[in-house]
């Protein structure tokens, strides 16, 4: 199956791409300079491509959500046909709550990076410590894994979505409060949602997954085909 799916790579030129957008959204903490090495790859691929930093700890989810409109904006400047996302951990969030209420026709894939999609045993043990509310702010207090979190109460977003998750802690600590196998900061099972169309798992921790070489083949293939590069 990899062969067949490297094989479809290959056929499709970059020129199929001039006419396709990708919007890359950031974590929680960090800034647009995190997502450069998928910025440059997919602007080698072909893609337009818009990069635009937020303040992550300022506001909160509902309020940063307008960051995607921003990059929706962007794309519809170049004239894009497709519009697709690559978000990383808080920035997957920030699609799913955006496409609450609103409809975007040209929306297609979006690819998520560690998403917190029910929560992360680390804001729900931790969101009353001041240092947690020091570094991850408003929008920290709402990605616990109880049922009245944010990311518990959205709703199914009209876009086909693949998920990647990471596997490997650097935070031993962080990960001795989460349940099952984790990348540090979200769970493997947190990250899964149910509408998603695949989803695989890579040996890399939260905070470095976005700029890996094999992470970036895999959202390559998810934009191209719906589809991730499953070893099988």
């Amino acid at each position: 199956e990899m062969r067949r799916l490297l094989l479809m790579l290959l056929l499709v030129s970059p020129q199929s791409f001039a006419d396709d957008c990708v919007v890359l959204l950031h974590g929680l903490g960090r800034t647009s300079n995190s997502m450069h090495s998928l910025e440059k790859a997919l602007k080698q691929d072909g893609y337009i491509v818009v990069n635009t930093g937020y303040q992550s700890r300022r506001g909160s989810i509902e309020d940063m959500s307008s960051i995607v409109g921003e990059g929706i904006a962007e794309c519809r400047k170049h004239q894009a046909d497709n519009i697709h996302f690559v978000a990383h951990s808080l920035g997957g969030i920030l699609v799913r709550q955006y496409f609450q209420n609103n409809v975007i026709p040209e929306a297609k894939r979006v690819v998520m990076l560690s998403p917190p999609n029910h929560g992360s045993e680390v804001a729900t043990k931790n969101k009353h410590k001041w240092w947690y509310k020091m570094f991850t702010g408003p929008a920290g207090q709402e990605l616990g894994v109880e049922a009245e979190s944010t990311p518990n109460q959205l709703k199914a977003i009209p876009l086909e979505i693949g998920i990647i998750a990471g596997t490997k802690s650097l935070d031993p600590w962080f990960s001795s409060v989460i349940q099952g196998e984790d990348d540090g900061k979200v769970s493997i099972e947190s990250a899964r949602l149910e509408e998603m169309r695949d989803f695989i798992t890579v040996p890399h921790s939260h905070a470095f997954m976005a700029g890996s070489d094999d992470v970036y083949k895999q959202v390559s293939s998810f934009l191209t085909l719906g589809t991730f590069m499953h070893a099988s």
